[in-house]
């Protein structure tokens, strides 16, 4: 499937009305969906690179919208992501390879400024050279800030199309990429809730991570179907209709 056979909605993700569908999606099996994004975590960071984050994350998704549809889902499902293996991990590695390649080149570039920085003061350093230093200091992580968020952003519909609509994975980055641009600042506003019930988790010893994770996950998966609209609830005429929570 082509990335133009799919069409997508512009400024369609509402960030508090998609956490809140997600919320309706996930509540009534919240504890299964726990554990999911768990095994996920582990299992996703066990291999380096994420190699098995991808066909995990596609497991999550696909027992998501297999909710949606009113099917039932089971926690072995999870492990259907990997029917997804190879898609998905050329998504994670074009997620992955950039941001690498960005943050190893930044802190290459701000390590050598700072020591010709410190060699050109010699015995006298000046205080104001220094301020200068951590000016750039804090400049340089604002812009790996910006940058990873920006990426990121950019591949959140990756596994969500890879799963509802078979793509493969380059062309599912590309069309995320279309998509998640056309929905910025939505999307922004949705991870920056989502994010501060992160820190609120982690501030739990961790332990409220954990808690947070399907709520952040399946709201991703409420903005999926704002923007493109899930192709099952459409090309299976057999089903019931679907809830209205995501609408």
């Amino acid at each position: 499937m082509t990335t133009t056979e799919i069409p997508y909605r512009r400024n369609a993700v509402g960030p508090i009305e998609c956490i809140s569908a997600g919320w309706e999606l996930v509540k009534g099996q919240y504890w299964l969906f726990v554990g999911m994004c768990v095994v996920s975590m582990l299992i996703g960071s066990a291999v380096p690179a994420g190699i098995l984050l991808g066909p995990m994350m596609c497991g999550l998704y696909l027992t998501f919208f297999k909710l949606r549809r009113g099917e039932p889902i089971e926690f072995a499902m999870l492990f259907k992501g990997f029917d997804y293996f190879g898609p998905s991990l050329i998504a994670t590695l074009l997620h992955m390879v950039p941001i690498i390649i960005f943050v190893m080149g930044a802190y290459f570039f701000f390590y050598v400024s700072l020591i010709v920085t410190v060699i050109a003061q010699g015995d006298n350093p000046s205080p104001w050279a220094m301020l200068g230093v951590f000016a750039m200091l804090l400049l340089f992580f604002a812009v790996v800030f910006v940058v990873i968020i920006l990426i990121s952003i950019g591949f959140t519909f990756a596994y969500p199309l890879i799963v509802d609509r078979k793509m493969k994975g380059f062309d599912a980055v590309k069309l995320s990429f279309k998509a998640a641009m056309g929905n910025f600042w939505g999307l922004l506003g949705m991870v920056a809730l989502t994010g501060l019930m992160n820190l609120a988790g982690m501030a739990a010893c961790y332990v409220g991570m954990f808690l947070v994770l399907p709520l952040a996950y399946a709201s991703i998966a409420a903005a999926y179907e704002k923007v493109f609209g899930l192709a099952s609830l459409t090309e299976n005429s057999n089903l019931p209709p679907p809830p209205p929570i995501f609408n």
